[in-house]
Order: C-alpha cells, then structure tokens, then sequence
C-alpha cells in the first residue's frame, strides 16, 4: 500500500521556493527540514540540487507518522539515496536530538501550529545552527507596514476558528523572537499567494 501523501500546494509552490532556497544552501552538510508534511517539498529539492550539491544530506522530520512515512516513501519511490530516515520531531518538545544541520527549513508550519512551536525552532536554531547558518521560513505572515490581503485576512480567521492557538504570525514579533535566540535577518522574499520566504541566520 502506497503511503505518499499528495498536497496540492506544494506543486503550486516548489518551483518559486526551490529559486530562492538554491543560493542559500550551504557546500555541504545537514539539511534538516521542520514539519516535513508530505515530504515533497524535500524530495523535490533533492532532485533538483543533487547535482550542484552533491555533498548535502537531506533530512526531514514530523510529529505525525503518517507524514514520516509519506515522506519515506516518496524518497523510496524516487531513489533518493541522500534522503535520510525523517525524524519523530515536535517543534514544541524540546531540547531536540543534536543535528548539527547546516541549513533549516520550514515551510508552512508556524502558522498551523501553537506559537510555542515557533520559539522551540528558533531556540534550536539558534543552538544548533553552525555560524552562519540559516534558517528558511516559508508561508503567509502579517506584517505592520503591508496591508493584509483579503485572502489572508480569511485564512487566519478559519485557522482561529479551528484551534485559537493559530493563526498568521506578525512577522516584526517572529523577527523579535529569532533576535532572542541569536540569529539575525538575513532577507525577505514576496512569494506567489500573499506567501513570505523569510530567512534568519546565526551570526559568524
């Protein structure tokens, strides 16, 4: 039986990702991907650096078995074989195993998870991230000088409405919460859908 999830959003959004994401990436080392979902994303990004990047290990992680073994099965079905056994991960659960990862992605997760989520992947960004670092964050966010858009506005209603620990995040509060845990910005990117790529780095 086929465990690979299909998500519809993430064929919408891997290109425009893997775009900004390609300059970012380290010679090598860990790449460790939060809240891995499907993993396709992972898989996809995979495929597409496994030629320029050769020396990177890529790694996701889940609280859901469900999304591990998606995960596992789409780097199975695509013979990935720098695809590393994803992780029974819990942003919220800390301290994590150490990793050591060299880069650290998260794409649509804080947003759809209680804010104590997003503190527990900054502070283990910011302790384990080498110097220089990063950790790339992706999905919709409410900031103080760009009005909301219609779409957006909906979205975090339905995410409130569903469980109130959700909802967008204030971009100014996330960069606050990052500046805690030792890690700077390092750039903003507007993205297809009222979508940010917002990336953080641990200074050298």
């Amino acid at each position: 039986m086929d465990a690979r999830l299909w998500f519809p959003a993430t064929e919408r959004n891997r290109e425009p990702l893997a775009e900004v994401l390609g300059p970012l990436l380290p010679h090598a080392g860990l790449v460790l991907e939060i809240a891995s979902g499907s993993g396709e994303h992972l898989c996809h990004f995979q495929q597409r650096f496994a030629a320029s990047h050769p020396q990177l290990r890529w790694q996701g992680s889940d609280p859901l078995e469900t999304h591990r073994a998606s995960l596992a099965a789409w780097a199975a079905h695509l013979q990935l074989s720098a695809m590393a056994e994803p992780l029974a991960l819990d942003a919220t659960q800390r301290p994590w195993p150490l990793l050591r990862p060299a880069l650290m992605l998260c794409i649509n997760m804080i947003h759809i998870a209680p804010w104590e989520a997003c503190e527990g992947l900054m502070a283990e960004a910011g302790a384990q991230l080498p110097p220089g670092g990063r950790l790339v964050i992706y999905g919709p966010f409410l900031e103080d000088t760009v009005p909301t858009s219609a779409s957006n506005e909906a979205f975090d209603a339905s995410l409130r409405s569903r469980d109130p620990r959700w909802g967008l995040r204030r971009l100014e509060e996330v960069t606050a919460l990052a500046g805690r845990c030792n890690l700077v910005g390092d750039g903003r990117w507007p993205m297809p859908a009222n979508n940010l790529t917002v990336v953080f780095r641990r200074p050298d």
